[in-house]
């Protein structure tokens, strides 16, 4: 465990970047396409999932007001509902961001593409590509703890730049004819909104990021619930700012068909406007995947700190980095990343990712009913938000399907002989 006496790394510009940094990935530069069909009732869609998302940062952030121990969600877990529960969260939420790291890494390298063209043809390239990124933010990681804050940091602000030039150029440049009508396809409003909802909920999943390293993190009750609250409004400003930026600035029967609605946007920045636009695809994707990194290895750790997983997974004292934890996490997703392109087994690796973002979800849904608990009988308040904040988990998970809850219950099923394993001692 670390020195109490020692200086601890991370501050709130670290959490709020971990927020940030991997909630804003690569999903953002594909939305507005996606949401064009739907008109401006789509920015129902955006308010509902950034309104049930501020509900979640408020619980996570009164979670965390509560607790200086590092494990976020697992910690919430743990205190409310005990050790099985706890650990089976960790479990689900760890597995859930090594899964995902080979998703954003093969999301980069589309966007690399732009820059070398001769890459489609070449599967290898690709691959190596993304393993290639993986293992140099793993290393950035392994460095040192502040190293790898800082990281964070600077690709995070990095990759906002070219969206609010995006927003900028929208007010200045944009025209109100290109926005769409309010439903084009006559669709039932409340139909509308389940499915544009559905479809921007994931943009913002990895709120709760920041609250994982609260060990490591200086003030962590005061520091971490306001890097949560601020990072969560930040991202929901950009996503929502930005679409209709892109909107403005780009006709609708354009938009509706196009996968890159952020290049088409900045075409009137010239001909070097689209390739700006690909670079700040590339750092967001970058910034994500070193946040995913991150969590990854904190996870182990926090669980090893509580003496629920083998001591090994600890940080190692010179650097605060969890060294092993990274190591185990970036070769699991290493594998998953050939397996995606291994011919016959892309269906297998698509169900794989889909259950990374299930994985997420639930430690959300069980942080939601650990505050509801907490908060019922003393602060109804805070017990309303709460209970709000859980509905939406529960409509946000109903939304991933039957097949995908399925796999997803499977996966955290199966940490339960390791929890049994690793406590032996206890039984």
């Amino acid at each position: 465990m670390m020195d109490q006496t020692q200086t601890k790394p991370l501050g709130f510009w670290t959490c709020w970047s971990l927020t940030v940094g991997i909630m804003i990935g690569s999903g953002i530069f594909l939305l507005p396409s996606s949401l064009a069909p739907f008109g401006m009732m789509s920015f129902a869609g955006w308010l509902f999932t950034a309104g049930g998302s501020v509900l979640l940062a408020l619980v996570i952030a009164r979670l965390s007001a509560r607790t200086s121990r590092s494990g976020g969600v697992y910690i919430y877990a743990q205190d409310a509902f005990g050790d099985l529960t706890g650990f089976l969260i960790a479990w689900g939420y760890w597995a859930a961001y090594w899964i995902a790291a080979p998703a954003i890494a093969i999301a980069f390298v589309g966007y690399l593409m732009v820059f070398f063209p001769d890459m489609q043809t070449s599967q290898v390239q690709q691959a190596l590509s993304a393993l290639a990124l993986i293992w140099i933010l793993t290393a950035i990681n392994m460095r040192s703890l502040k190293s790898a804050g800082a990281a964070q940091i600077v690709m995070t602000f990095l990759k906002i730049i070219p969206l609010v030039l995006i927003i900028g150029l929208g007010v200045v440049a944009g025209d109100n004819a290109n926005l769409p009508e309010a439903n084009p396809q006559d669709k039932n409003w409340v139909a509308g909104l389940a499915t544009t909802a559905l479809l921007t909920m994931w943009a913002f999943s990895g709120m709760e990021a920041g609250t994982v390293p609260a060990g490591n993190v200086k003030d962590s009750q005061h520091t971490i619930p306001r890097a949560i609250v601020l990072g969560t409004l930040t991202v929901a400003f950009i996503y929502i700012a930005s679409t209709f930026a892109v909107m403005r600035l780009v006709p609708t029967d354009i938009l509706a068909g196009s996968t890159s609605p952020f290049s088409e946007a900045a075409q009137d920045l010239g001909s070097w406007g689209p390739y700006l636009i690909a670079i700040g695809a590339l750092i967001a994707t970058a910034g994500s995947l070193n946040g995913i990194i991150f969590v990854t290895g904190q996870m182990p750790m926090a669980l090893a700190l509580e003496g629920m997983a083998p001591k090994i997974f600890l940080a190692n004292g010179s650097t605060a980095a969890p060294v092993l934890s990274l190591i185990m996490g970036s070769v699991l997703a290493s594998i998953l990343l050939f397996m995606n392109y291994t011919k016959g087994l892309i269906e297998a690796f698509t169900f794989l990712a889909m259950m990374s973002t299930l994985a997420v979800l639930v430690p959300l849904l069980v942080s939601a009913a650990a505050e509801l608990r907490h908060s019922w009988s003393h602060a109804r308040f805070w017990a309303i938000i709460a209970l709000l904040a859980a509905l939406y988990s529960i409509f946000a998970i109903l939304g991933s399907g039957l097949t995908v809850i399925a796999w997803g219950l499977v996966l955290l099923l199966a940490g339960i002989p390791f929890y049994f394993w690793l406590n032996q001692s206890k039984y």
